[in-house]
């Protein structure tokens, strides 16, 4: 494409927000436990966690601890990031589906004093 510019006058689109995040607990169920053959009660006793805590979380009834992200960090060889990234997104997108409006003041910079 000779002659042609490679610059643009247009902006970046924004980047795309995932419409309706899957909580975390789901996404261990469905790519780690399942796929592996799993059961909730052996993967708390491979993480030193009980079986309820577990179970609460896997049918996303609780949210992801930092204690947990690295649990499953440690077991499934991933980051503990990468679990806490997943509850992030999943707490972002159900506040920004809340539709009441936060009551706040914007703040700026004062002048100073000439």
């Amino acid at each position: 494409m000779a002659g042609k510019s490679t610059t643009s006058n247009t902006t970046e689109p924004a980047p795309l927000r995932m419409h309706n995040p899957p909580h975390p607990g789901e996404v261990l169920r469905d790519l780690c436990l399942e796929p592996l053959g799993l059961t909730v009660a052996e993967t708390a006793r491979a993480i030193g966690v009980s079986r309820t805590a577990l179970s609460q979380f896997v049918n996303g009834h609780t949210r992801l601890s930092l204690d947990m992200a690295r649990r499953l960090a440690a077991a499934f060889r991933t980051s503990p990031e990468s679990w806490l990234n997943l509850q992030h997104a999943h707490d972002l997108w159900r506040a920004r589906k809340d539709r009441t409006r936060l009551r706040v003041r914007p703040l700026v910079a004062r002048k100073a004093a000439g």
